[in-house]
């Protein structure tokens, strides 16, 4: 630090010029060495650098008074209170807030710019520019001074910087006025220029602090801070001050900043709503008050605290109106337990809470008690509150309540606290120690137990002093521990020879005092009194209850026998029934304990029964006995209230000081006898007390011969005097006492006039003894019991206090206790006693509201009444007889402790919809009452009972719920909502019933279960509320299902309990299985020429589909799911379905078969599905547990899987309803023979379907015919049919060789011969050959005689093949037998073929519309049509397309239109499929195959071909001349040609250079064979060759794709007969008779003129092969002849003539025919007339004869048919017959076929391109209405447009004109 300092101020000097804010002073000369300065400022700047940090922590503490922020405007002097606020302010050092940065121009390194600041006028400020040069090399520059006059430097001179030097130049600043100045210093380089601003600022005011603070989460009501830096980065001093937003504080809140001063400001954030602040403080400062803002961000909430009772268990608890309750239990009396309450805060905030409890205006005995009022529940946490329980009445239980409530009070919670209070139980096994009899002078000790039944510790007190009494106790004073048992020992020591009985009092603290009995009797040689027993005391009791112990035992047995007293039945005397007046006698009562200690006539005036011996007095005080001589004896009186004289016999101890003197005396009857006590201390300064002990009783008592009758026998009385005394001489200080003293000083509370008791325990803790005196003169109203006595050390007294409160209101007792006779020692008890009324607190100041209810049902609610007094109280509520129906409550009696809150339920059962008003009361009493309605020590309390009865219905949110498709056996939940619109809640009751449709038996589903489940079916909803019912569905069947929701409102009150049911909401639901399909199926690689119809009857697509629709077994549905569950190699098979999936055969080592299928989910739910080979069924197993011997077909399948022969992508998916997927299927043609694997289609949750995949590989040259099936069945044929159709039987060839097939017809001509020569079964072509690749259809006639299944076996051999033995069965039916049920001639479509085409082929993105099209039955002769369309689904390649239409069934004909083209991408083209039926019936089915290229392998392969034929053209024209080589020419062999008819075209089209049936020849050297060669000849041949060699480029391979079509031709009569409405709809092509064999011929012509491919096309003509084969030469000669004759034609003028001529040549007139005609016209025969239109064939002619033939729709105006000429009716008849010869034609009908035909095309593809929208309604116009025909012209209606101008006939068919009833026209056009 001292370091620092000595650098601080002793290096500052020097460098100040380089400091940018430094203080102007004198300026060293520039010419000194700048580079040592700066050498030093940079060693400075380390040195700073290192000690900055501790430097900048240092802070400063300021007061009030010194601190600058406190410097606030004004606040100088006096007035005021002065706060002193602590905040944090330090200086921020000037170097680091003003440290420059530096830039760098070309190895130039300048300040970045040099700014003054603190500048005043008048006075110059210099700054020096530092220049270095930091590259390796010198640098020269010049500079330019600054321009303006307020800046000067040196004069500019170039500088040359070496390396690593620098330069200084100073700059001088001279203000002239107070602004801010700007200029530059322009320095000059060979590379450019760069410059330093000059900068001059005035002073500025500006203080820096954050943008934004955020405060943390706080409570409302509650506060939270955080605090913010603020820094002055002004040059001047800065005075603030901020304007807060509600809700937030910040400190300080005004003050000022020295330049450069930082302070902590802190921000404090109260709310008073729960929300989110973002609202900004603005600060304000200097003297043009300039503001900056910071935004305060804080979110408050509110709290929420909830009370809890860990591990708390009371029976007390069951109040559920508070939320939680503490227990104490019962606690011993004046001791105190503790417990803890958990106060959770579930809330994110911190909450500070108070507690509470309520305050009460009467006299409370504060037993609870919480030192906890404030606390800080923290966020997600909890608080610890201990509770305290310290009880002091015994037997009362103890009710309060302590109010949680959290900053501000908005929520609270209610702890009750609960405990009781209890004491010792002190019970003594035999209330009586009977000693019985002995002799004068013995003694006898009696054991007697006494048992505390208690916890708690006993003190108790025996009232008797042993040591003045013939009785004595061993341990008359003690404590007894709680639950233990002590035996005491009293002693029996006679002094005389009487009875004894003394009832001795035992005082037990917080216990009410317990009796014992003392029972003994005394002989001696003279005196023998009768032994007083157990039985004399029960008897006595009973005569002193009726008045006979005031009698002596003589005159009672004298009465006994005079009759005047009876025995009863216990064996006590009593009075004649005479003298009773027929009342019972009576029996000695049950005294309270305390009645009976305090009642004895002494401490009060009242006593239970009339005492028989009372003294005069009971205690005294002889006082100070200081001279032991002069003690005055204390005279008293004992008078006798008997009837009988008694004897008084006092027991005078000889060593006690106080003896009574008579000792001896007989007091006659209701006599008085004088007695005194002597007092002889005998030692000084002592205390003396003793209680004196007499017995009284009758004199005849004295010999046991006086008494006659034992039941007369009466006990003695005890007599005993309490006396004390002291010997203290005056002046002398009496002994101190030290004592405890336990003493509540409030009363149990009572009812007015009742007893309250209160006892009081005062212990000696001292050395020496202690006396005490309680005084009554201040309170009268208590009773002390005993009211002085004397203590010994160690020792206690009990004393008990009594008092009847009449008031209620609070009565304060003071009673004054004294002790050891001094009145220093004197202490005054405060007690309080009141008398508890009975006051009852009603909820809602006696009001209950109901909420309207519904008609026949109850709503509660919860009424809480409250005790305010401290005595529990009965209470009952009455009810009126009449509402008794309407109103109920529980309880409606019981007990309410005090201070105690208790919730009651009032249930309200309306009985009609209208209002109630009812009234209630309560009556309330004492436990120590009795409840009489009439006595005033009840109270009543009338509470107003409102209510209204209502009516209500649900309804559902929908009435129908579809919950849609759901898997069987699986769950689905759904929410229904229902809703009560009426005023009042109700009580529902739900119910189900279900209803199960579909293809089932409706007795079979009727006894399913409910496949619906509610979460509840019973429950209550608000009054214009809503509930959701949630269902859980769970179907078990594939069916429909429908579930009808009832409710019923549940009415218990009513007569019928359960309401009318009614319907609530419908459920339907289908209960399905996972259902998939396949749609459509393409096969590519080597089952590319497998047709479609034929791929799916090989993979057997249509029982898969027929399978996958039925449900699964409860087999298959061992596994839902895919799983790994066998151990063995073939897992085993749960499913009872299997189907062969048939790859079909190809060479070996040939492209995979690949089998592409669309999969469908065509269900209603999502499906998962999975082909599962066998590898993927079986569990992983350890290699140990692995069998190692396998059999043939687990070998063969190992190597199939190994070798991955059969692949499937992908193997599982999962497929949303109504989505498709696309699954490929291959098999690789690796090895020779046929492979099979099993392999499961897995569908989760539903079917399981084995598929045996199966595939052939053939050798190479193997000639094999695939056969699918041993059997064929043929179509069901009627017998009788005249001409049975043809059927067709396919053979496939999947060998890479022709195959020529023989079918034997052995078999065929022995069925003939068994059917009377007739064929059944006839082969049209029993021989053939098949392509590669190929399907041939071999034609078959079944024609059955019998109606019967025929079978034959039928040999079909392969030439250099296998033969095949195929079983070819059908079925002849009657039709007339079977009827309506013979539909096997209606429909010929099968149902396998799929119904999209989406489905493209693998590589290619192009689909047809129609995959199949079907024609139906067609009669022969018929020309039927079908449009269909190609789709390009490409976004970017175009396609090109051809068709082979070509068939091997010579009277089938097709035409597709068009056959080639293009289709670019995204876009489609329209196809017109035309089939010409032949004259025989047969069944159609036909493979179209359209080949597919894509336009970019074209046109390479072009571009390839064009480089090829370049070079083919050089190297025809180069040649070398070698001997070898001369005869190469006559050995070149053709290339063969690989391209396909589609792509020559396109090649012809585009080179016209090459021929269209010339192949050229290949561009390589073909060497003749020659003699032997060298080898290095034949390696330089080799060479040369491969030099040479280029093959020809081959077209792409096509993609194929298949379009199949099905038709069935009937003849005529057949067709007639079993469709006979649909003749009409068919066109029959009538030149088809005459031209089938041409169409065929032309139509193979065009197939194979269009088809460059020679492989493809068997059947070409001779001639077209020999132009195909002609050479080059011949082709040119061909050519030159040709171009020849056809430059001869063009020349010639006749040629020229006869062409004008045919162009000139008019139209014929069938073509101007614009009427539309009937196929249904009537047919008449008649000639075709070749008479030329008449120019004299009028409009009107023309429109009578139109309206002959049908078409005028208005009847021309009637004319008379005189006025006609006969040569117009000639006419008009040869017109008619005319158009009825033309209609007849082929021709006409042909074209009018066309037309149609065309029409139809282009609407359809006009509407496929959007063009035209078929759906549209047309549009109507509405036109005035028609004037009367009477204003037109008659002849006006019958001109029709002429026909010469076709304009107007569209306009005539377009629009149509009809009139409605009131002649009003409308036009309908076209959409």
């Amino acid at each position: 630090m001292f370091c620092f300092q000595f650098m601080w101020n002793g290096v500052i000097g020097p460098i100040i010029p380089l400091l940018p804010d430094s203080h102007p002073r004198e300026q060293p000369s520039p010419v000194t060495s700048s580079f040592a300065v700066l050498q030093f400022s940079e060693q400075l700047r380390c040195s700073l650098a290192l000690s900055g940090a501790k430097m900048l922590t240092h802070m400063h503490r300021y007061t009030a008074n010194s601190d600058p922020l406190q410097r606030l405007s004004g606040g100088g002097g006096g007035g005021g209170t002065k706060q002193k606020l602590v905040v944090s302010v330090r200086k921020k050092p000037s170097f680091f807030t003003a440290r420059k940065t530096k830039n760098i121009f070309w190895g130039i390194e300048v300040p970045d710019s040099l700014t003054w600041q603190g500048w005043c006028l008048g006075k110059e400020f210099t700054k020096h520019l530092i220049l270095r040069n930091v590259c390796l090399k010198p640098q020269k520059l010049k500079f330019r001074p600054p321009t303006t006059r307020f800046f000067n430097t040196v004069f500019p001179q170039p500088i040359i910087l070496s390396p690593g030097m620098s330069i200084t130049l100073p700059i001088i600043f001279c203000p002239l006025e107070k602004k801010e100045y700007e200029d530059s210093v322009l320095f000059e380089k060979a590379e450019g220029e760069f410059s330093v601003p000059l900068v001059a600022k005035l002073p500025h005011l500006d203080l820096l602090f954050q943008e934004s603070i955020q405060l943390p989460e706080c409570a409302v009501y509650d506060s939270t801070e955080a605090s913010f830096t603020m820094y002055n980065d002004g040059e001047l001093l800065t005075c603030f001050s901020w304007e807060v937003p509600p809700s937030f504080c910040i400190l300080p809140s005004r003050g000022m900043l020295d330049p450069g001063e930082e302070c902590t400001m802190k921000v404090i954030f109260q709310p008073e709503m729960a929300q989110v602040h973002n609202i900004s403080a603005i600060c304000s400062f200097g003297d043009t008050p300039e503001q900056k803002a910071i935004q305060l961000k804080a979110v408050a909430k509110y709290p929420h605290l909830l009370v809890n009772v860990p591990g708390d268990s009371c029976e007390d608890a069951r109040l559920r109106n508070f939320r939680d309750v503490l227990c104490f239990g019962a606690v011993a009396a004046g001791s105190t337990v503790e417990k803890y309450v958990d106060v959770f805060n579930v809330s994110v905030v911190s909450a500070p809470f108070r507690i509470e409890r309520a305050k009460e205006v009467v006299l409370r005995d504060r037993v609870f008690s919480c030192d906890t009022t404030q606390n800080i529940a923290p966020a997600r946490g909890k608080s610890v509150i201990p509770v305290r329980f310290s009880p002091h009445t015994v037997g009362v239980k103890s009710v309060d309540y302590f109010t949680v409530l959290p900053a501000g009070s908005s929520t609270h919670s209610v702890l009750k606290v609960t405990g009781s209070c209890k004491g010792p139980e002190i019970s003594f096994q035999h209330p009586v120690v009977y000693f019985s009899c002995i002799n004068l002078g013995e003694y006898l000790v009696q054991p007697l137990e006494m048992t505390n039944n208690s916890d708690v510790p006993a003190y108790y007190q025996f009232n008797i002093d042993c040591k003045q009494s013939v009785f004595s106790f061993d341990r008359p004073v003690g404590v007894l521990d709680g639950m233990s048992t002590t035996t005491l020992k009293v002693t029996f020591q006679p002094t005389y020879p009487i009875i004894f009985y003394r009832r001795v009092v035992c005082l037990v603290h917080h216990q009410d005092p317990l009796f014992i009995d003392l029972i003994g009797t005394c002989h001696s040689e003279t005196m023998n009194p009768n032994i007083l027993r157990l039985s004399d005391i029960t008897r006595y009791k009973t005569h002193m209850a009726r008045g006979l112990t005031f009698f002596p035992p003589d005159i009672l047995g004298t009465m006994l026998k005079e009759g005047k007293l009876l025995v009863d039945e216990t064996g006590a005397l009593t009075l004649p029934p005479e003298m009773l007046d027929d009342k019972p006698p009576e029996e000695y009562p049950a005294l309270e304990p305390m009645v009976e200690y305090f009642h004895d006539g002494v401490s009060s005036d009242l006593t239970v029964f009339p005492p028989h011996v009372s003294l005069s007095i009971k205690e005294y005080d002889f006082g100070c006995c200081a001279k032991l001589q002069e003690v005055q004896p204390l005279p008293f009186c004992v008078t006798n209230h008997t009837k009988g004289k008694i004897t008084v016999i006092w027991t005078n101890k000889p060593h006690s000081p106080f003896q009574v003197l008579p000792e001896i005396c007989d007091i006659p009857p209701l006599k008085t006898m004088a007695f005194h006590v002597t007092f002889k201390p005998s030692l000084l300064n002592s205390m003396y007390a003793a209680e004196l002990e007499g017995f009284a009783f009758y004199k005849v008592l004295r010999n046991f011969n006086n008494i006659e009758e034992p039941i007369t026998m009466c006990p003695s009385w005890d007599l005993a005097i309490s006396l004390r005394g002291h010997t203290f001489q005056p002046g002398r200080q009496h002994f101190i006492p030290k004592y405890d003293l336990d003493c509540h000083k409030v009363f149990p509370p009572v009812s007015p006039n009742i007893t309250t008791y209160r006892s009081m325990l005062l212990s000696n803790v001292g050395s020496t003894a202690i006396s005490f005196s309680l005084s009554r003169e201040k309170c009268p109203s208590i009773l002390v019991k005993p009211n002085c006595g004397y203590i010994a050390p160690g020792a206690h007294q009990i004393v008990l206090l009594s008092t009847c409160p009449v008031e209620t209101s609070i009565q304060q007792h003071i009673l004054s206790m004294q002790f050891n006779f001094w009145p220093s020692f004197t202490q005054e008890l405060h007690l309080q006693s009141s008398a508890e009324p009975l006051v009852l607190l009603l909820e809602g100041d006696g009001c209950l509201y109901f909420k309207p209810t519904y008609v026949g049902s109850s709503s509660s609610r919860t009424f809480t009444i409250k005790n305010c007094t401290r005595l529990p109280m009965l209470f009952r509520w009455k009810i009126q007889q009449s509402d008794k129906n309407l109103l109920s409550v529980q309880p409606a009696e019981g007990t309410i402790l005090p201070n105690e809150a208790l919730a009651q339920t009032w249930t309200f059962t309306p009985s009609e919809q209208i209002k109630y008003l009812l009234r209630s009361w309560v009556i309330v009493w004492r436990e120590q009452e009795i409840l009489e309605d009439s006595t005033p020590k009840t109270a009543h309390y009338i509470l107003r009972v409102i209510g209204e009865g209502s009516q209500g219905t649900l309804t559902g949110q929908k009435e129908q719920v579809a919950v849609g498709n759901i898997l069987v056996g699986s769950t689905q939940s759904c929410e229904f909502a229902f809703f009560n619109n009426g005023a009042c809640c109700l009580k529902y009751v739900l119910s189900v019933e279900q209803l199960i449709t579909g293809p089932c038996d409706p007795e079979e589903v009727a006894s399913d279960s409910l496949a619906i489940e509610l979460d509840h079916y019973k429950g209550t909803i608000p009054a214009r509320g809503k509930i959701f019912v949630r269902g859980i569905i769970r179907p078990t069947r594939q069916l429909h299902y429908i579930w009808t929701i009832y409710y019923a409102i549940s009415t218990p009150k009513a007569a019928n309990p359960l309401g009318e049911k009614q319907p609530l909401c419908q459920v339907t639901a289908t209960g399905v299985y996972p259902s998939i399909c396949i749609t459509d199926a393409c096969g590519t690689g080597s089952a590319s020429g497998i047709s479609k119809l034929f791929l799916w009857r090989l993979f057997s697509l249509e029982a898969l589909n027929q399978y996958l629709e039925v449900d699964p077994t409860p087999q298959e549905l061992t596994f839902r799911v895919p799983t790994r569950h066998s151990t063995r190699l073939i897992p085993p098979v749960y499913t009872p379905v299997m189907l062969d999936f048939n790859f079909g055969a190809a060479p070996v080592r040939s492209v995979p078969s690949v089998v592409v299928l669309m999969l469908q989910n065509n269900g209603g739910i999502p499906v998962s599905w999975a082909f599962l080979f066998p590898s993927d069924q079986r569990i992983e197993m350890e290699y140990w547990a692995e069998s190692t011997e396998f059999d043939p077909s687990e070998l063969h399948q190992m190597r199939i899987q190994d070798n991955q022969l059969f692949a499937i992508s992908p193997k599982a998916g999962k497929l949303l309803p109504g989505q498709e997927q696309a699954i490929h299927l291959s098999y690789r043609h690796d090895f020779i023979g046929t492979d099979r694997l099993p392999v499961l289609l897995k569908i989760s949750h539903g079917r399981e379907i084995l598929l045996n995949f199966i595939g052939v590989t053939l050798q190479m040259e193997c000639r094999y015919i695939h056969f699918t099936s041993t059997k064929h069945m043929f179509t069901p044929i009627a017998i009788g049919t005249y001409d049975p159709p043809k059927q067709i039987y396919e053979l496939y060839n999947g060998g890479a060789t022709t195959a020529m097939y023989e079918i034997q017809v052995d078999a065929l001509m022995k069925v003939q011969e068994e059917n009377y020569q007739h064929g059944v079964f006839v082969c049209l072509n029993p021989r053939g050959e098949i392509g590669p690749g190929l399907t041939a259809h071999t034609e078959w006639i079944f024609s059955p005689l019998e109606a019967k299944m025929y079978s034959v076996e039928v040999p079909i051999h392969i030439l250099e093949g296998d033969s095949a033995l195929i079983t070819f069965q059908g079925i002849g039916f009657d039709p007339h037998v079977m009827g309506e049920s013979a539909q096997f001639d209606k429909v010929v479509c099968a149902a396998t073929t799929p119904g999209s085409a989406k489905l493209t082929v693998p590589g290619l993105t192009v689909y047809l519309s129609h995959p199949r099209i079907c024609f139906g039955n067609i009669p022969v002769y018929s020309k039927c049509s079908r449009l269909f369309f190609l789709n390009n689904a490409s976004e970017n390649e175009a396609i090109v397309f051809s068709w082979h239409t070509g068939t091997s069934n010579s009277m089938v004909v097709m035409d597709i239109i068009p056959e080639t083209g293009v289709v670019q991408a995204g876009e489609s083209v329209s196809f017109v499929l035309t089939l010409y039926a032949g004259e025989i019936p047969c069944f159609y089915n036909i493979d179209l195959i359209c080949e597919i290229f894509t336009q970019h392998p074209l046109d390479q392969y072009e571009k390839e071909l064009q480089e090829w034929e370049a070079e083919k053209a050089r190297q025809a024209v180069e040649f070398t001349i070698t001997e070898k080589d001369l005869d190469t020419q006559n050995n070149l062999k053709q290339f063969p040609v690989g391209a396909s008819n589609l792509a020559s075209a396109k090649l012809s089209a585009t080179h016209p250079v090459i021929r269209k049936y010339k192949t050229l020849p290949p561009i390589r050297n073909i060497h003749v064979p020659n003699p032997p060669a060298s080898r290095s000849q034949r390696k330089l041949t080799r060479n040369k060759d491969a030099s040479r060699l280029w093959v020809k480029p081959e077209p792409p391979k096509p993609f194929l794709m298949h379009l199949g079509v099905t038709a069935r031709s009937h003849s005529t009569d057949d067709y007639l007969v079993n469709f006979p409405n649909d003749l009409t709809q068919h066109f029959l092509f009538r030149q088809l008779k005459k031209t089938t064999i041409r169409r065929n011929t032309l139509s193979r012509s065009r197939s194979r003129s269009r088809s460059r491919s020679r492989s493809r096309s068997k059947s070409e003509s001779p001639s077209m092969m020999a132009l195909a084969s002609c050479t080059e030469q011949e082709a040119q000669l061909v050519t030159d002849m040709l171009s020849t004759v056809i430059k001869g034609l063009l020349e010639e003028s006749q040629f020229q003539e006869a062409v004008i001529r045919s162009l000139a040549e008019p139209t014929p007139y069938f073509c101007q025919f614009w009427s539309e005609e009937s196929a249904k016209q009537k047919h008449s025969p008649g000639g075709t007339s070749t008479t030329p239109t008449s120019p004299e064939f009028s409009p009107k002619c023309r429109a009578e004869d139109e309206d002959a033939g049908g078409v005028q729709e208005r009847s021309p105006t009637e004319t008379s048919e005189a006025q006609e000429s006969l040569s117009v009716i000639i006419r008009k008849e040869q017109f008619r017959e005319q158009k009825e010869t033309i209609i007849r034609l082929p021709a006409f009908s042909n074209l009018t076929e066309m037309v149609l035909e065309n029409t139809i095309r282009n609407v359809l593809v006009e509407a496929s391109r959007g063009e035209v929208v078929l759906t549209a309604r047309p549009r109507i116009i509405a036109l005035p209405t028609v004037f009367s025909q009477k204003t037109i012209s008659p002849i006006a209606p019958m001109h029709k447009p002429s026909l010469l101008h076709p304009t107007t006939a569209p306009l005539t068919c377009a629009s149509r004109e009809n009139k409605d009833s009131e002649g009003q026209r409308h036009i309908i056009l076209p959409p």
